[in-house]
């Protein structure tokens, strides 16, 4: 990395003079790099660590408890530990990294300035704060209530209010992206339509927005509430309110994932996409339908008439399910256009297998695809639909679900995408390069195991939060067979292999940000064999976009789709005792 020095005085009122004297060339990318935006991007991306340690210890806890072979912690620590696991894991970690990501995006990709960093200091510092405050509400023991905080379940004020902070602070953290995305647009600081990355931050921003507006609707009533200030809450609008909060926190990340995704396969492979109004055609079907997903979430309530539930789970929200086939193709099928280009053309997948898969940012981000595709993806849509829902509400299908999106998508993604922020932000290298290069497939491998163990042990009727399901000292018996009591023993390896996948990259990260070797001034160390020569085996390319192994993968996709699909139809008849 170096840095542009001029003798310029940094004028407030003159952009050019601003970005002379404010701004970096990356020596690998060529990328701008705002220094300003630098500094906050490294603050929100520390403590985002920092809270994926906790959340990580927090879960590696939770898998010793729910297998029944181990079954470490009491009743009282176990609901208290899951509170921590759940808020740190699905909120705190991702949205300081979101945060982070919306910054760089916001300012390198677009050759601009950070809009405000007295902005930037106060949206951080509230999302620090309400973090701690929440944290040290759950630790003092007044607020077991787990993340959804279900009324009439009453934590301590503090709980709500660090929530509140967490909100707030993010929410000035987005508005703070969308002004630099104006400065952008108003000095033409680059040139036609901003590019397909930066359109994703937009659009998951925008998704923010909704959701933490029903953040503030529902938890500043809570709070009042919990403070006394008034009687009740009505359990069935919290319900409702809640779930445009904590089921469209997700797609914010889906989004987020999505232009890491794109992002990555540009930096490793050198990919572009391969149509970018259909790109970005699928980001707009997300803003404007993702949040339908929620809906699954109410399908047991009497809140709301069976006509919306069928019409969100099984029509309209669809429209996101397109999307994310088309990013779903989309995606890999620029990783295989841009290897084929580079001579690596031997079959259906000779690309795939010359992948730089050595390089954990592409091993990261590939195996992110695969994982929330075709765990998370054909999941995710059946156990959406009303019928089959039924089965699976409340059991740990619905957990085994939301860890192949959430932990092996977004987390992975996000993960794999740090191996590239230490070197270009951070400006440090990462020690054990062979443990960085591993670390993404025990860390995804252990999450698959535990996601399996999870979903296989929900098919047998395990339900989703309870502390022992021996019911050990109850005056009756529960009817779990050992298939249960096996895939509960799955789930907990699968949950030490993932905690040590994860505590892998959080020693790596720490280590290289806090006593790597600078490579300021220089390109970063490259992760494999610079790509550009196939080898023996080289084919010439024949100039077309040549997608047909990908074409073979939508293909396993949708096979695997329906055997799940309709294999969900028979245990929902076997339920039935249709005749």
């Amino acid at each position: 990395m170096s840095e542009n020095n001029t003798s310029e005085t940094s004028d407030s009122g003159s952009s050019g003079n601003y970005l002379n004297n404010n701004m970096r060339t990356c020596d690998t990318t060529g990328l701008p790099v705002c220094m300003v935006a630098q500094k906050f991007i490294k603050l929100h991306a520390v403590l985002a660590v920092v809270f994926l340690l906790v959340g990580a210890c927090a879960a590696l806890l939770l898998a010793l408890t729910r297998w029944p072979a181990v079954h470490l912690l009491n009743q009282v620590w176990y609901y208290r530990v899951l509170t921590l696991h759940g808020l740190n894991m699905l909120i705190f970690w991702i949205l300081f990294f979101e945060i982070a990501v919306l910054y760089f995006v916001g300012t390198s990709l677009l050759n601009t300035r950070l809009a405000s960093a007295k902005t930037a200091w106060a949206g951080f510092l509230l999302m620090f704060v309400g973090a701690i405050l929440t944290n040290v509400a759950i630790m003092q023991g007044r607020s077991d209530v787990l993340m959804t905080s279900y009324v009439p379940l009453k934590a301590s004020p503090m709980f709500y209010f660090g929530i509140i902070l967490v909100a707030v602070g993010t929410l000035i953290g987005v508005i703070n992206f969308f002004c630099t995305i104006y400065i952008a647009k108003r000095d033409k600081t680059y040139k036609g339509s901003v590019p397909l990355v930066v359109f994703g931050g937009i659009a998951a921003a925008i998704i923010a927005v909704v959701t933490l507006l029903h953040g503030a609707a529902v938890m500043i009533p809570t709070w009042m509430w919990a403070m006394g200030w008034i009687d009740n809450i009505d359990p069935a609008w919290y319900r409702i309110v809640w779930w445009g909060l904590g089921h469209n926190s997700q797609q914010v990340n889906v989004c987020a994932m999505v232009a890491v995704w794109y992002f990555l396969a540009t930096v490793t492979v050198g990919a572009k996409p391969l149509n970018q109004a259909v790109c970005r055609g699928a980001f707009v079907l997300y803003i404007l339908f993702i949040n339908l997903a929620a809906a699954h979430h109410l399908l047991v309530d009497p809140g709301v008439g069976a006509g919306w539930k069928i019409w969100n789970t099984s029509y309209a929200m669809y429209l996101a399910v397109l999307a994310s086939m088309i990013h779903g193709f989309t995606v890999p099928a620029s990783v295989e256009v841009g290897l084929r280009a580079h001579g690596y053309n031997r079959g259906l997948f000779g690309w795939l297998v010359a992948a730089p898969w050595k390089n954990p940012g592409f091993s990261g981000f590939f195996l992110s695809l695969v994982i929330f595709g075709f765990g998370g993806g054909i999941t995710g849509v059946v156990l959406g639909i009303q019928q089959i829902n039924i089965m699976a509400h409340n059991t740990l299908r619905i957990p085994g679900h939301f860890h192949v999106t959430v932990v092996g998508g977004t987390t992975l993604a996000f993960m794999a995408l740090t191996y590239y922020v230490v070197p270009l932000v951070f400006q440090k290298e990462f020690y054990l390069k062979s443990l960085c290069r591993i670390q993404p497939y025990v860390f995804g491998g252990g999450i698959v195991m535990m996601a399996m163990g999870m979903s296989f042990a929900g098919s047998y009727g395990v339900p989703r939060r309870h502390w022992d399901i021996d019911l050990t000292g109850a005056p009756f018996t529960s009817n779990f067979d050992s298939g249960a009591h096996t895939m509960l023993g799955i789930m907990g390896v699968g949950g030490v292999i993932a905690f040590i996948g994860a505590l892998m990259f959080i020693l790596l990260v720490v280590s290289a940000v806090f006593f790597g070797k600078s490579n300021a001034g220089k390109a970063m160390s490259e992760w494999n064999e610079p790509l550009g020569v196939a080898g023996a085996d080289a084919v010439a390319d024949d100039g077309k976009s040549n997608t047909r192994g990908t074409f073979v993968l939508a293909l396993i996709f949708l096979a695997c789709f329906a055997i799940y699909y309709f294999a969900n139809w028979k245990w929902l008849a076997d339920v039935w005792e249709v005749r």
